[in-house]
């Protein structure tokens, strides 16, 4: 036969009663306490100065924290494209990079690339007028990448 848990474990028998019940009655005040804090959190729902964070105020704060700012306003200027060069132009030309102030901007053709070329202080105000988180020191306008398989095989004919 085993003796009682309560001389194995050389507890007082006469107090094991109390402490039970002293842990539940614990758990009781802990549960109605969460229980009236609920009822007052519900109570006060919607009232001023309750209202949670939107969530674009809250993205805001995490871009403006994480230096996103640049990398959010090159994605407004790439959405926004026409409205800054023209519908006609944003056909051949698209926003390539942002690089510590210098934006790249790749067109279809060599020939788009030179008209670019004349537009850059024009568009330099635009996208400052338009985009007042992205400093552009300088704009670079690139034309189409051609790699040796484009040419040929022996490179480029006098054709």
């Amino acid at each position: 036969m085993t003796p009682p848990i309560a001389e194995t474990l050389k507890l007082d028998a006469r107090k094991l009663p109390a402490q039970v019940f002293e842990r539940f009655t614990r758990r009781q005040f802990s549960r109605k306490a969460r229980e009236e804090r609920a009822a007052r959190a519900w109570e006060s729902f919607g009232k001023p100065g309750r209202e949670p964070a939107r969530l674009g105020s809250v993205a805001d704060v995490l871009a403006i924290r994480g230096n996103w700012g640049p990398h959010l306003r090159l994605a407004q200027l790439e959405n926004h494209w026409d409205e800054v060069v023209g519908p006609q132009i944003a056909l051949h030309s698209r926003p390539g990079g942002y690089d510590h102030g210098v934006l790249t901007i790749r067109t279809e053709s060599g020939v788009w690339a030179t008209q670019l070329t004349y537009l850059i202080p024009q568009l330099k105000a635009k996208i400052a007028e338009r985009l007042a988180g992205l400093p552009i020191e300088q704009i670079v306008v690139t034309g189409p990448r051609t790699s040796s398989f484009a040419r040929g095989r022996f490179g480029r004919t006098g054709r």
